[in-house]
């Protein structure tokens, strides 16, 4: 219990600086991915673009890690069993792309009910309510493992 402690508390002091780690990298990401996109419209400009509401949105990334180690914890709880780092990066790709979809999905009807929501996948094949789109899986995974790995604490 006071190791589980020690971490909570450690956690809580690097979430601030976390939050704004998570934050960019998703900015960055967006515009990266909506410029390469303008390529399918043969815009060569490569212009890319976010909304500075997306910021505090991918900034709860920050909250991926902790809850993945919560998990793992209750999956094997004081079992001294050590998984394979490919079977945690498999268990916690999936955990967070579902955790990244459902806060996509809440925080756009958020939004959209204020009117504000920066984006529409409406008319999208996999979307749902224009709010989420499954075909995004792929990158959810892969972000959510980006936004551990750039949260985790050197040693650990």
């Amino acid at each position: 219990m006071k190791g589980m402690k020690t971490l909570s508390q450690l956690n809580l002091k690097q979430l601030p600086l976390n939050f704004c780690k998570c934050g960019v990298t998703g900015w960055c990401l967006e515009v990266i991915f909506t410029s390469t996109e303008s390529i399918l419209r043969q815009d060569w400009r490569l212009m890319g673009q976010t909304s500075l509401l997306m910021f505090p949105i991918y900034g709860c990334g920050a909250l991926l890690g902790p809850i993945g180690d919560l998990i793992d914890r209750w999956v094997t709880p004081g079992s001294g069993f050590a998984a394979k780092k490919a079977d945690l990066a498999i268990r916690h790709g999936f955990l967070y792309m579902v955790l990244i979809f459902v806060a996509e999905y809440f925080a756009g009807s958020l939004l959209r009910g204020r009117g504000m929501c920066p984006w529409d996948y409406t008319g999208r094949n996999t979307n749902i309510d224009g709010l989420i789109r499954l075909d995004f899986a792929p990158l959810w995974f892969a972000t959510g493992l980006l936004f551990e790995q750039i949260t985790k604490k050197k040693g650990r």
